[in-house]
Protein backbone atom coordinates (compact mmCIF):
# COMPACT_ATOMS: atom_id res chain seq x y z
CA UNK A 1 0.00 0.00 0.00
CA UNK A 2 1.08 3.46 -0.69
CA UNK A 3 1.35 6.47 1.49
CA UNK A 4 3.36 8.63 4.28
CA UNK A 5 4.02 6.59 7.17
CA UNK A 6 2.44 7.66 10.39
CA UNK A 7 4.40 6.54 13.67
CA UNK A 8 2.46 6.41 16.89
CA UNK A 9 5.08 4.91 19.34
CA UNK A 10 7.82 3.12 19.84
CA UNK A 11 8.56 -0.02 21.83
CA UNK A 12 10.77 -2.96 22.55
CA UNK A 13 9.89 -6.15 21.07
CA UNK A 14 6.92 -7.81 22.11
CA UNK A 15 5.54 -10.93 21.41
CA UNK A 16 1.20 -10.32 22.51
CA UNK A 17 -0.62 -9.67 19.36
CA UNK A 18 -2.62 -6.33 19.27
CA UNK A 19 -6.17 -6.69 18.73
CA UNK A 20 -7.32 -7.92 15.31
CA UNK A 21 -9.92 -5.31 14.39
CA UNK A 22 -7.84 -2.67 15.49
CA UNK A 23 -7.63 0.39 12.73
CA UNK A 24 -5.32 3.35 13.08
CA UNK A 25 -5.43 7.38 11.81
CA UNK A 26 -6.98 6.63 8.17
CA UNK A 27 -8.52 3.45 8.68
CA UNK A 28 -4.99 1.61 8.03
CA UNK A 29 -4.44 -0.94 10.68
CA UNK A 30 -1.13 -0.25 12.43
CA UNK A 31 1.61 -2.74 11.78
CA UNK A 32 5.45 -3.14 13.43
CA UNK A 33 8.40 -1.89 12.13
CA UNK A 34 11.50 -3.14 13.72
CA UNK A 35 15.01 -1.76 13.55
CA UNK A 36 17.70 -2.26 15.71
CA UNK A 37 16.32 -4.29 18.52
CA UNK A 38 13.43 -1.84 18.65
CA UNK A 39 10.07 -1.84 17.28
CA UNK A 40 8.22 1.43 15.77
CA UNK A 41 4.33 1.22 15.50
CA UNK A 42 2.86 2.84 12.06
CA UNK A 43 0.29 3.08 9.61
CA UNK A 44 0.13 3.64 6.21
CA UNK A 45 -2.10 7.37 5.64
CA UNK A 46 -2.62 9.55 2.27
CA UNK A 47 -0.29 11.88 1.46
CA UNK A 48 -3.10 14.11 0.06
CA UNK A 49 -4.09 14.44 4.20
CA UNK A 50 -0.84 14.54 5.60
CA UNK A 51 1.65 16.46 3.68
CA UNK A 52 3.57 18.83 5.21
CA UNK A 53 1.02 21.78 3.33
CA UNK A 54 -2.04 19.43 3.99
CA UNK A 55 -1.44 19.08 8.14
CA UNK A 56 -0.76 22.80 8.03
CA UNK A 57 -4.26 23.36 6.96
CA UNK A 58 -5.81 20.05 8.33
CA UNK A 59 -4.35 21.40 12.32
CA UNK A 60 -7.11 24.58 11.36
CA UNK A 61 -9.91 21.99 11.29
CA UNK A 62 -11.05 20.69 14.77
CA UNK A 63 -13.46 17.83 14.04
CA UNK A 64 -9.96 16.31 11.39
CA UNK A 65 -8.01 16.88 14.57
CA UNK A 66 -10.44 15.15 16.79
CA UNK A 67 -10.87 12.27 14.60
CA UNK A 68 -7.15 11.73 14.14
CA UNK A 69 -6.51 12.20 17.76
CA UNK A 70 -8.93 9.29 19.09
CA UNK A 71 -7.78 7.22 16.20
CA UNK A 72 -4.13 7.67 17.24
CA UNK A 73 -5.27 6.99 21.13
CA UNK A 74 -6.85 4.29 20.28
CA UNK A 75 -3.75 2.41 19.38
CA UNK A 76 -1.75 3.60 21.88
CA UNK A 77 -4.26 2.26 24.27
CA UNK A 78 -4.05 -1.13 22.72
CA UNK A 79 -0.14 -0.91 22.63
CA UNK A 80 -0.64 -0.41 26.56
CA UNK A 81 -2.61 -3.39 27.37
CA UNK A 82 0.71 -5.38 25.80
CA UNK A 83 3.54 -3.30 26.29
CA UNK A 84 5.14 -0.12 27.70
CA UNK A 85 4.84 2.06 24.84
CA UNK A 86 6.60 5.53 24.24
CA UNK A 87 4.03 7.27 22.01
CA UNK A 88 5.15 9.98 19.49
CA UNK A 89 3.52 13.14 18.94
CA UNK A 90 0.46 13.00 17.28
CA UNK A 91 0.45 13.47 13.30
CA UNK A 92 4.09 12.26 13.74
CA UNK A 93 4.72 11.42 9.69
CA UNK A 94 7.25 10.40 7.56
CA UNK A 95 7.84 9.44 3.58
CA UNK A 96 8.88 6.07 4.00
CA UNK A 97 9.86 3.05 5.55
CA UNK A 98 13.34 4.15 5.32
CA UNK A 99 12.88 7.37 6.70
CA UNK A 100 11.27 5.93 10.39
CA UNK A 101 14.33 3.49 10.39
CA UNK A 102 16.78 6.79 10.39
CA UNK A 103 14.46 8.22 12.99
CA UNK A 104 14.63 5.27 14.86
CA UNK A 105 18.74 4.88 14.10
CA UNK A 106 19.31 8.91 15.30
CA UNK A 107 17.37 8.23 18.06
CA UNK A 108 17.74 4.98 19.25
CA UNK A 109 20.22 5.81 22.55
CA UNK A 110 17.36 8.29 23.70
CA UNK A 111 14.62 6.12 23.13
CA UNK A 112 16.05 3.28 25.06
CA UNK A 113 17.05 5.07 28.08
CA UNK A 114 13.15 6.28 27.82
CA UNK A 115 11.06 3.00 27.61
CA UNK A 116 13.84 1.65 30.68
CA UNK A 117 12.72 4.43 32.58
CA UNK A 118 8.89 3.66 31.76
CA UNK A 119 8.86 -0.22 31.17
CA UNK A 120 6.55 -1.67 33.46
CA UNK A 121 4.79 1.39 34.34
CA UNK A 122 1.75 2.78 33.79
CA UNK A 123 0.33 6.57 33.99
CA UNK A 124 -2.26 7.79 36.13
CA UNK A 125 -3.99 11.44 36.32
CA UNK A 126 -5.34 12.98 39.34
CA UNK A 127 -7.31 16.38 39.25
CA UNK A 128 -8.62 18.51 42.56
CA UNK A 129 -11.34 20.93 41.87
CA UNK A 130 -13.05 23.25 44.06
CA UNK A 131 -16.71 22.62 43.51
CA UNK A 132 -18.40 25.95 44.60
CA UNK A 133 -17.56 28.59 46.96
CA UNK A 134 -19.50 28.38 50.53
CA UNK A 135 -21.60 31.07 49.31
CA UNK A 136 -22.64 29.69 46.55
CA UNK A 137 -23.50 26.39 48.18
CA UNK A 138 -25.58 28.23 50.97
CA UNK A 139 -27.65 30.11 48.08
CA UNK A 140 -29.02 27.26 46.42
CA UNK A 141 -29.83 25.53 49.68
CA UNK A 142 -31.30 28.84 51.04
CA UNK A 143 -31.11 32.27 50.10
CA UNK A 144 -29.25 34.90 51.85
CA UNK A 145 -31.43 37.45 53.11
CA UNK A 146 -31.98 40.65 51.38
CA UNK A 147 -29.17 43.44 52.71
CA UNK A 148 -31.21 46.52 54.30
CA UNK A 149 -28.75 48.93 53.45
CA UNK A 150 -25.50 49.34 51.85
CA UNK A 151 -23.68 48.74 55.13
CA UNK A 152 -25.35 45.35 55.60
CA UNK A 153 -24.27 44.13 52.20
CA UNK A 154 -20.48 45.07 52.62
CA UNK A 155 -21.04 42.95 55.31
CA UNK A 156 -22.41 39.88 53.69
CA UNK A 157 -19.94 40.50 50.85
CA UNK A 158 -17.01 40.71 53.42
CA UNK A 159 -18.29 37.14 55.08
CA UNK A 160 -18.56 35.57 52.26
CA UNK A 161 -15.22 36.83 50.64
CA UNK A 162 -13.47 35.30 54.20
CA UNK A 163 -15.13 31.60 53.67
CA UNK A 164 -14.30 31.69 49.75
CA UNK A 165 -10.74 32.32 50.98
CA UNK A 166 -10.60 29.74 53.60
CA UNK A 167 -12.40 27.00 50.93
CA UNK A 168 -9.43 27.57 48.75
CA UNK A 169 -6.74 27.43 51.44
CA UNK A 170 -8.27 24.42 52.35
CA UNK A 171 -8.30 23.19 48.87
CA UNK A 172 -4.67 24.08 48.10
CA UNK A 173 -3.34 22.62 51.84
CA UNK A 174 -5.40 19.41 50.77
CA UNK A 175 -4.04 19.09 47.23
CA UNK A 176 -0.50 19.46 48.58
CA UNK A 177 -1.00 16.98 51.11
CA UNK A 178 -2.33 14.48 48.52
CA UNK A 179 0.25 15.20 46.48
CA UNK A 180 2.92 14.43 48.53
CA UNK A 181 1.43 11.40 49.64
CA UNK A 182 0.90 10.01 46.10
CA UNK A 183 4.55 10.93 44.43
CA UNK A 184 5.63 8.86 47.77
CA UNK A 185 3.95 5.84 45.75
CA UNK A 186 5.15 6.91 42.65
CA UNK A 187 8.44 6.25 40.36
CA UNK A 188 8.16 10.14 38.94
CA UNK A 189 5.10 12.70 39.14
CA UNK A 190 4.31 15.73 37.03
CA UNK A 191 2.95 18.90 37.99
CA UNK A 192 0.80 20.89 35.13
CA UNK A 193 -0.71 23.75 34.84
CA UNK A 194 -3.96 24.05 36.20
CA UNK A 195 -7.03 23.36 33.49
CA UNK A 196 -8.63 26.63 32.01
CA UNK A 197 -12.63 25.90 32.77
CA UNK A 198 -13.72 28.04 29.94
CA UNK A 199 -11.48 25.29 27.88
CA UNK A 200 -12.19 21.77 29.51
CA UNK A 201 -15.98 22.11 30.42
CA UNK A 202 -15.09 21.08 34.05
CA UNK A 203 -17.28 22.71 36.86
CA UNK A 204 -14.82 24.09 39.27
CA UNK A 205 -11.72 25.72 40.20
CA UNK A 206 -8.86 23.43 39.26
CA UNK A 207 -6.06 23.68 42.51
CA UNK A 208 -4.32 19.91 41.06
CA UNK A 209 -3.61 18.71 37.68
CA UNK A 210 -0.88 15.85 38.01
CA UNK A 211 0.56 13.11 36.79
CA UNK A 212 2.07 10.20 38.32
CA UNK A 213 4.39 7.64 37.05
CA UNK A 214 2.94 3.95 38.55
CA UNK A 215 4.63 0.45 38.37
CA UNK A 216 1.63 -1.84 37.04
CA UNK A 217 1.90 -4.10 39.61
CA UNK A 218 0.93 -1.28 42.65
CA UNK A 219 -1.43 0.60 40.61
CA UNK A 220 -4.70 -0.79 42.89
CA UNK A 221 -2.85 0.02 46.16
CA UNK A 222 -1.97 3.66 44.39
CA UNK A 223 -6.10 3.57 43.44
CA UNK A 224 -6.89 2.99 46.54
CA UNK A 225 -5.06 5.74 48.11
CA UNK A 226 -6.84 8.11 45.95
CA UNK A 227 -10.47 6.33 46.37
CA UNK A 228 -10.02 7.22 50.01
CA UNK A 229 -9.15 10.67 50.15
CA UNK A 230 -12.57 11.52 47.71
CA UNK A 231 -15.21 12.23 50.41
CA UNK A 232 -12.05 13.97 53.16
CA UNK A 233 -12.96 17.79 52.20
CA UNK A 234 -16.36 18.72 51.69
CA UNK A 235 -16.70 21.10 48.80
CA UNK A 236 -13.22 19.46 46.75
CA UNK A 237 -14.06 17.18 43.91
CA UNK A 238 -11.17 14.45 43.32
CA UNK A 239 -10.49 13.37 39.70
CA UNK A 240 -8.61 10.31 38.93
CA UNK A 241 -7.51 8.78 35.35
CA UNK A 242 -6.13 6.21 33.80
CA UNK A 243 -4.36 3.75 33.46
CA UNK A 244 -2.57 5.76 30.30
CA UNK A 245 0.36 4.86 28.15
CA UNK A 246 3.47 7.91 30.36
CA UNK A 247 2.67 10.70 28.19
CA UNK A 248 3.90 12.98 30.79
CA UNK A 249 6.89 11.33 30.92
CA UNK A 250 7.97 10.32 27.79
CA UNK A 251 10.36 13.38 27.14
CA UNK A 252 13.98 11.52 26.75
CA UNK A 253 16.00 14.28 29.05
CA UNK A 254 13.11 14.20 31.85
CA UNK A 255 14.47 14.34 35.26
CA UNK A 256 12.70 12.84 38.30
CA UNK A 257 10.02 14.17 40.91
CA UNK A 258 7.37 16.96 40.35
CA UNK A 259 8.00 19.45 37.58
CA UNK A 260 6.05 22.64 36.73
Amino acid sequence: MTGLRYVYAVCRPFEAPLQSQLTGVAGDPPRLLAHGGLVAVVSHVPEADFSEESLRAHLEDLDWLAATARAHQQVIDALTVVTTPLPLRLATVFRDDSGVRVMMEEREEGFRRTLGRLEGRVEWGVKIFVEAGPDQSAERAEPAPKPASGRDYLRQRRRQTRANDDLWSRAEAFATRLHESLSSQADDARLHAPQNPSLSGAAGRNVLNAAYLVRRETSEEFVEMVDRTKDDAPGIRVELTGPWAAYSFAGEEEGTGGGA
